[in-house]
């Protein structure tokens, strides 16, 4: 019988499904309690968001563990709370935009435009179609809603009711309305109207017709062809006469496939997922529709500074005895965003190079389409930061006719800056070393509302500052974690607080400093508080380059006290877990507490590149991940057996995606300091992902394939001494089950002996089902309890 090569491969994924017997746990916490998720802790309040009247809250909740959250609603005076009825669902409004007075909004829902008066709360609908229309605002003069349905803009006169399309995009190719003639053919008919006074005469009477039918038509757009390319980015001028648009041409790559194997109908799916790092990247062009004199032309970029610039890396590659030319002859290709317009109709664009170097900000002259420079921001590693750039887009917003805020690291933290457009003076309204996290400017323009984390890194709390004295008053005091939800009047806050051992719940808290918050929620079950929880002692240690590094430790009590360790490290490389709220990684963080309970010290870091420790921290990994990240958790190792008493020989790893990946480097790279190692979900080989994550960090294979190799975990297998198991998904769209499967035949052809892998056949990249979870962490603390303990 022949065996097919795929058929080998399932047979050793289900040799390595082989169950774990159940390990003995000392804990009053069980895996089955830990990896039931939501339905143990409790289902916490979620999108939060106002009433139009500022009278109540909605938000998503689950008290009854039913199969779906639904939405309920907080009557900010008597604090009852209500699940809302189908009906009550349909009439919620959204988010939308006011007019200057704030006594009209306009909102898109389900598709249609809507224009209510915040007075008396009337709404008139102002589409009802299939089309799907979207981004409503008010015009300059506030005569209009102005709205994009499909690919196209349209304004509706307030008072009228009349819509008028503004703008004729169409896809495809123009055609041309004569066939061009040969040089034959022309002669030909040429000489036909010459020789013959009725052909002459007809086709004067023709073209008389068609003049006239011209001066008697009905004035429409100019008719734009997109030629094959994508619209995106279309906004008008406040006084309707210019519309900025955005032209993608598409790069063709290949994407990968993720095969999908128990499927409904029994049969294999292939799912087609994201391509690698390294791809062809889009083109951007942007545009300039001048409605009055029906005109297009294109924003040019090659006059931008620093446009022509290399990325300062590609010295490396220079051959030995040349002399590196640090600029390119063609203008690098960049991405201009959206026009942020004022009210007298001025506009700045955020413009980003694709290499992620570069972040401008421009006056664009909307009569010429020419660009005048307001600030760059570069940086030789990656753009990157809150409200700034990366996980973040860049945000700009009018103060008012002259002044634009926007944010910076310049030095070195996410801050505020305010930018006179017509000087070019640009001054700091904050400053310091902590992170600005999140901005909203006040309804009269004379303040900001914040988030940040100037207490200390660990904490995030609500801020006024004053636009003219760069005065801060602190709002929110207690120790935790606070996610601000603002009233449309302003003056109250609808606050998701939580602390390390409490998890998410509603408050309600007059919007003044050192005002009560109220709790409205109480979500968690009496299964989860029946359980005292650990409160993590964050502390630092000092790394071998000087830095102190952040991490939370857990010990057990003395009587307990196995004299072994787990370092955790947490995923998505700039994720922040080292802080005083309810952790994201919750199930880990119960599962921790099981582990203490069961003898073992739990350190989990705050390596470098987490996030909320500004951009020097975040960009130490460029082009080497796997490097100062890796030296944290191994310096980790050496404080804990320094200063909590911890045996050498018995100190685990473990972590799931970046965590994961860390996990490999870790049990390769350095032996000799883990005994065991978990990795899940974990990247093997960088040049296996995605490019928006991988790109900015590491550049791309092929231009930088040093930065690739001594990053790749797939390299340094060969190190392996320690036990290593393997855990992934098989349907993981974000980190491909590739990376392990190229992985386990590189040990193989290594010989390697102490490593196992478990797949689960149904999950992607973030597990959902409750007996995966308890599964893959059944056979993580088998592994712990089987190699650390004595």
């Amino acid at each position: 019988m022949n065996v097919s090569k795929t058929t080998l491969l399932l047979i050793f994924f289900i040799f390595s499904l082989t169950s774990y017997g159940q390990v003995n746990n000392k804990s009053a916490l069980s895996l089955e309690q830990i990896m039931k998720g939501n339905d143990f802790v409790g289902h916490l309040p979620e999108q939060i968001s106002w009433s139009d009247d500022s009278k109540s809250i909605y938000f998503n909740w689950n008290p009854d563990r039913e199969t779906l959250s639904s939405r309920y609603k907080v009557d900010i005076n008597t604090k009852t709370i209500k699940k809302l009825t189908p009906n009550e669902l349909i009439s919620e409004t959204n988010r939308g935009t006011y007019s200057s007075d704030y006594q009209w909004k306009v909102y898109e829902k389900n598709g249609d435009i809507f224009f209510m008066n915040t007075k008396n709360y009337s709404t008139t609908q102002v589409t009802n179609t299939l089309n799907y229309e979207s981004n409503p605002i008010f015009s300059g003069d506030e005569k209009y809603i102005v709205f994009q349905s499909n690919t196209n803009i349209f304004k509706w006169n307030i008072k009228t009711g009349t819509t008028t399309q503004l703008t004729n995009f169409i896809n495809g190719k123009e055609e041309e309305k004569e066939k061009r003639l040969s040089i034959q053919n022309q002669w030909l008919e040429n000489q036909q109207l010459e020789n013959f006074e009725v052909l002459a005469e007809r086709k004067n009477k023709q073209k008389a017709s068609e003049y006239r039918k011209e001066l008697l038509r009905v004035k429409r757009p100019l008719s734009i062809y997109l030629e094959g390319k994508r619209l995106r980015g279309l906004k008008i001028s406040p006084d309707l006469n210019y519309v900025v648009y955005n032209l993608i041409r598409p790069a063709k790559n290949e994407n990968t496939k993720v095969p999908n194997f128990v499927t409904q109908s029994g049969y294999t799916k292939s799912i087609n997922a994201r391509p690698k790092v390294g791809i062809k990247q889009a083109t951007s062009e942007t545009w300039i529709y001048n409605i009055q004199k029906d005109t297009v032309y294109q924003v040019t970029t090659d006059s931008i500074e620093g446009i022509f610039d290399k990325p300062a890396y590609l010295k490396d590659y220079t051959p030995k005895d040349s002399i590196f030319n640090p600029k390119y002859k063609n203008p690098r290709n960049v991405t201009i965003g959206s026009p942020i317009f004022s009210k007298d109709n001025k506009a700045v664009v955020n413009i980003t190079s694709q290499d992620y170097k570069d972040r401008w900000i421009m006056n664009l002259e909307l009569s010429s389409g020419k660009l005048k420079l307001i600030d760059r921001q570069h940086d030789d590693a990656w753009i990157g930061g809150p409200e700034v750039g990366w996980f973040s887009p860049g945000r700009i917003e009018w103060i008012d006719e002259n002044r634009i805020w926007f944010k910076s690291e310049k030095t070195g933290y996410a801050h505020i800056y305010i930018a006179n457009v017509n000087t070019g003076e640009i001054k700091t309204l904050t400053s310091g070393n902590y992170e600005v996290l999140e901005t909203k400017l006040s309804k009269d323009r004379k303040s900001f509302y914040l988030i940040t984390n100037k207490v200390s890194p660990f904490e995030k709390h609500f801020y006024h500052v004053s636009i003219k004295t760069g005065k801060m008053t602190q709002i929110t005091h207690l120790k935790g974690g606070h996610e601000v939800t603002l009233s449309p009047d302003e003056k109250q806050l609808a606050i998701r607080y939580s602390n390390n051992t409490t998890p998410w719940e509603l408050y309600l808290m007059p919007n003044k400093p050192n005002a009560k918050m109220v709790q409205l929620t109480q979500s968690t079950t009496e299964e989860f508080k029946n359980y005292s929880w650990k409160q993590p002692e964050i502390i630092h240690f000092k790394s071998r380059d000087g830095a102190k590094v952040p991490a939370t430790l857990l010990k057990p009590t003395a009587d307990k006290n196995n004299g072994a360790a787990v370092i955790f490290v947490h995923g998505a490389g700039y994720l922040q877990n080292v802080h005083y709220w309810w952790s994201s990684y919750f199930r880990e963080y119960m599962f921790h507490n099981m582990l203490v309970d069961n003898g073992y010290t739990v350190l989990a870091i705050d390596f470098r590149a987490s996030s909320g420790y500004g951009r020097d921290w975040r960009t130490s990994i460029y082009r080497h991940m796997g490097g100062k990240d890796l030296d944290d958790q191994i310096d980790g190792a050496k404080y804990l057996t320094k200063n909590q008493g911890i045996n050498k020989d018995q100190i685990g790893i473990y972590g799931g995606s970046y965590g994961g990946f860390i996990t490999l480097m870790a049990m390769f790279k350095y032996p000799d300091t883990f005994k065991s190692g978990a990795a899940l979900r974990s990247v093997a080989d960088w040049s296996n992902y995605n490019h928006g994550y991988t790109a900015p960090i590491l550049n791309t294979p092929v231009n930088d394939s040093i930065a690739y190799h001594r990053s790749s975990p797939i390299k340094f297998a060969e190190g392996l001494k320690g036990n290593l198991l393997i855990l992934h998904g098989m349907v993981d769209t974000n980190v491909h089950f590739q990376d392990v499967v190229q992985l386990s035949q590189r040990l193989i052809e290594l010989k390697k002996e102490n490593w196992e892998m478990a797949v689960f056949p149904v999950e992607n990249h973030g597990f959902v089902e409750a007996s995966s979870w308890q599964d893959e962490y059944r056979r993580i603390f088998k592994l712990f309890q089987e190699t650390l303990t004595k």
